[in-house]
């Protein structure tokens, strides 16, 4: 091998795909040459005579040693000038820190559980001997040669000795079956607080038992003795650990909230003379309290955090084995939780299933989950914007609180807006089996109005309708989506009116959508009135289309807007308001006719469509004028300028 060089001495790192497979500890990872120029057909090369060389030796013998081999500067032979290596010199590695049945200098014994004595010279060790249970060095382990336990017999390949290092090193957490691979500085750290803890509590709890005097409490019995039992004191000491847990890196915090479950769970109740009226005295009351904050925040966590699945299985294994008393039975599956990667869920989520319904090897698996978890998946779906794979799951899962589950399923149409597919939110509002227009309620019909009218919505994570309507988020656009035609928002809202009552009945529902047709879609402040005839056939046309029974559809004639399509939309929903007049009282009605102030033409229709009930029309006019009366000066008096005019008109209609 040579090149040509300027420098007196090269490091060469191989890497040389030519080498033989068959790779051995001593072959060359560094090598130190010195360079010699030597004339060869005219040309200077430079050959390479090796003069140091460390050799990294792994786990050969059960030992890690640093080799180093020297080689002399002495004239070195063509024979060996042609080999990869020389080796001149060497001497002895240097020691790394090992386990003791890894030492290279005392040999080991192996046995799989002696512990009355040290087998042969298991004892004995170097500076650098570890012992495999404590993870320290061997010359500070007290039970290195102790009798009964003798922790010099211990090694890797063992059950026994595996199973006393874990629990050695893992301590409180070895009942939550944990490996050592698994820990690390945030669950070493919640192990210490656990075993404080458990001494705390040991003594809270035993002090509890002894009870107190009733002098303490500024009672007395004459002649009695006796004692009362509070809880309180144990159940603060409790709640206090519990919120050191709130504070802990994620998994720490789940190991520490059922560890400390497991330890309170176990307390009775000792009946004394007296009951105090403090919420947390007794023992079962404090208990159900504590247990519910434990699976609240663990269900949180088992449905928001990253766990990984087998983390998440070894703590619903540690829960369901805690000694439940006959009241908290109840709560013993309440961590059974399905990780995100289940294989039904995902297939939910993804619309690959529909109906929620697994079959794998003749057994059935059907998506059932608690409500607490059904809004938690509500929740984290909404943070991460996956609106459509919520609706897919909302449709098909089932819970344990039907009437909360149907107020989420409510929001579906809501998430559809949020997805920007407002035929598909439409569609699910009117559904022929419990539609959620059914349920709505007057601010709920304002909210879905202004989201179809502007294609904007505020950006919210709710579990109810309700919340939607009092929220003070700012509304922003909707990506992908665009306004409805204003036909279809008259069709939405007047289905919405025959199948909702409280919506039929308001007057602010009546007004908001007057308000919406009354507006021309051009630059002009009033809708031109369309021709005689026009208006004398739209009479038949609308009660042709407005809606007999709540759950019929609207179609709205092509013919019917083709000449006046603002006009025909507007005397639509005014035929639909002269029904609900019809049908009761309206109330407050002067601002619903106050948004016909700039089209009286469509308030005298609406008045010749009123006049086929007289005794109907005699009772609306009194109920205005005495709206009038009361409202005088008020500004709905003010802008209904034309109260007098009206007023002519109403009488007019009942003289004939």
């Amino acid at each position: 091998m040579c090149t040509k060089v300027d420098n007196e001495e090269i490091i060469i790192l191989s890497d040389d795909d030519d080498d033989e497979d068959d790779i051995t500890c001593s072959e060359p990872s560094v090598l130190i040459v010195e360079v010699e120029d030597v004339k060869k057909n005219g040309t200077s090369c430079v050959c390479f005579a090796p003069t140091c060389l460390y050799v990294w030796v792994d786990d050969v013998i059960n030992s890690h040693q640093l080799l180093f081999l020297s080689v002399s500067d002495c004239p070195l032979t063509s024979s060996a000038l042609d080999e990869d290596l020389v080796v001149t010199f060497s001497r002895r590695a240097e020691v790394l820190p090992h386990a003791r049945y890894d030492c290279p200098i005392h040999p080991f014994t192996a046995t799989d559980d002696e512990t009355i004595g040290p087998v042969a010279g298991n004892q004995l060790i170097c500076d650098q001997c570890f012992c495999y249970i404590c993870d320290k060095l061997a010359s500070t382990c007290v039970m290195w040669f102790h009798r009964g336990v003798c922790h010099c017999n211990s090694h890797k390949r063992s059950m026994f000795w595996n199973n006393l290092r874990n629990g050695a090193l893992l301590g409180e957490l070895q009942s939550f079956n944990l490996t050592l691979s698994e820990m690390d500085a945030h669950l070493r750290l919640a192990e210490t607080m656990l075993q404080r803890f458990k001494q705390e509590l040991a003594a809270r709890f035993s002090s509890f038992m002894e009870g107190k005097n009733l002098e303490e409490y500024g009672l007395s019995l004459p002649n009695q003795q006796a004692f009362i039992y509070d809880y309180t004191p144990v159940y603060e000491l409790v709640s206090s650990f519990l919120d050191e847990a709130d504070k802990q890196d994620g998994r720490a915090a789940a190991i520490m909230r059922l560890g400390a479950t497991d330890y309170f769970i176990r307390h009775i109740q000792l009946s004394g003379n007296f009951i105090l009226k403090s919420p947390m005295a007794n023992v079962a009351d404090a208990k159900v309290v504590l247990l519910q904050r434990v699976i609240s925040s663990m269900q949180r966590q088992m449905v928001t955090a990253d766990f990984t699945t087998e983390f998440s299985f070894k703590l619903q294994d540690f829960y369901k084995k805690l000694l439940f008393p006959s009241e908290l039975k109840s709560l013993r599956n309440s961590l059974c939780v399905r990780p995100w990667d289940d294989v039904l869920l995902v297939s939910v989520l993804k619309g690959q299933n529909v109906s929620g319904v697994r079959k794998d090897k003749g057994k059935k698996d059907i998506l059932t989950e608690q409500i607490s978890i059904v809004l938690l998946r509500t929740e984290v779906l909404q943070q991460q914007r996956r609106y459509r794979e919520l609706c897919r799951y909302l449709r098909v899962v089932l819970a344990d609180d039907s009437n909360l589950l149907q107020q989420v399923r409510d929001l579906i149409p809501f998430f559809l807006c949020m997805e920007g597919d407002f035929t598909s939110a439409l569609h699910s509002l009117f559904t022929s089996v419990s539609a959620p227009a059914s349920r709505f309620t007057p601010p709920l019909f304002h909210f879905y109005l202004s989201i179809f009218e502007t294609a904007t919505a505020p950006k919210l994570v709710v579990s109810q309708p309700a919340q939607l309507c009092y929220s003070n988020a700012a509304w922003e656009p909707i990506k992908g989506a665009v306004p409805l035609p204003r036909d279809v928002q008259v069709k939405f809202a007047l289905r919405v009116q025959r199948c909702c009552s409280a919506v039929f009945t308001d007057s602010q529902c009546w007004t908001t959508l007057l308000t919406v047709v009354n507006a021309p879609r051009g630059s002009l402040t009033a809708i031109p009135a369309p021709s005689p005839q026009f208006l004398h056939e739209a009479k038949n046309v609308v009660n042709s289309i407005l809606p007999k029974e709540p759950s019929s559809n609207i179609q709205i004639p092509r013919f019917f807007q083709e000449v006046y399509p603002d006009q025909a939309l507007l005397l639509l929903v005014t035929g639909a308001l002269g029904l609900r007049i019809l049908n009761s009282a309206l109330s407050p009605a002067l601002p619903v006719l106050n948004t016909f102030k700039e089209n009286v033409w469509a308030l005298e229709w609406l008045w010749d469509s009123l006049s086929s009930s007289a005794e109907r029309l005699s009772s609306f006019l009194q109920e205005v004028t005495q709206e009038l009366e009361n409202t005088t000066g008020s500004p709905e008096a003010v802008r209904l300028y034309f109260s007098q005019v009206l007023r002519c008109q109403l009488a007019d209609s009942l003289s004939h």
